[in-house]
């Protein structure tokens, strides 16, 4: 009997604490085939996505969020989150296999309970930037407008480092900055941040890997820069 890539998991919700199921993907199921410049998974199994179930969704009020959220709530939060998701929320279940469409709706919750809840700015940059990648899958324009997002957030956790301490580096998130900058068509962002990773192989050696992708995706920068120059 073929083993379902899918198991169940209990959850207890950070907002209310009631428990509800949710579906993850098994480690064995995720087969990544490549990566975008920007690290979007493309997996080699159509079928199975693991990045519809990063979030959970808790069916009795709304709340929604990731195994990186913190379990503080700062003083009222909860209480705007009781006014702006729970009075509105209509029950129901986000366990079993998932839509695009439910995935993309999963991340939007789970973007505005962290913002109402004051999360990092590096985990909503992270929360947009995988709705970027789902309506990238789907060819939509809205991906841009989510993309761009997660740069503004990632500029924002750049500048007051609240990544210190996460699996973010610092040419990591400059890198991202760079790579979503220069995906929105802002050149100048991109050409700067781009050269403060290559930049960092310099002063500290750097990340080797993510430094020779600097140095690609800044190819790329000049070229579409000169290309502008050219249509003047």
């Amino acid at each position: 009997m073929e083993v379902s890539p899918y198991y169940e998991k209990k959850v207890d919700c950070l907002c209310c604490k009631k428990t509800f199921p949710t579906y993850k993907v098994r480690s064995k199921s995720i087969k990544v085939d490549h990566t975008d410049t920007d690290f979007c998974p493309i997996y080699s199994d159509s079928n199975v996505n693991a990045l519809f179930y990063n979030i959970f969704v808790c069916e009795h009020c709304g709340f929604s969020f990731t195994e990186d959220f913190s379990k503080y709530f700062a003083p009222g939060t909860r209480e705007v989150i009781e006014e702006q998701i729970t009075k509105k929320w209509v029950p129901r279940s986000f366990n079993g296999e998932r839509t695009i469409d439910q995935a993309i709706e999963s991340y939007k919750l789970a973007f505005v309970s962290g913002m109402l809840k004051k999360e990092k700015a590096v985990s909503l940059a992270g929360l947009a930037l995988r709705i970027g990648w789902l309506y990238r899958s789907l060819k939509n324009e809205q991906e841009n407008r989510f993309i761009k997002i997660a740069r503004d957030q990632y500029i924002e956790s750049f500048s007051t480092e609240d990544y210190k301490g996460t699996q973010m580096s610092d040419t990591r998130i400059m890198y991202m900055i760079a790579e979503l900058s220069r995906r929105i068509g802002d050149l100048d962002d991109a050409t700067r941040f781009f050269s403060k990773v290559i930049e960092s192989q310099r002063i500290d050696g750097g990340e080797a890997k993510l430094v020779d992708l600097a140095k690609e995706q800044w190819q790329l920068v000049r070229e579409q820069r000169e290309k502008e120059r050219s249509a003047i």
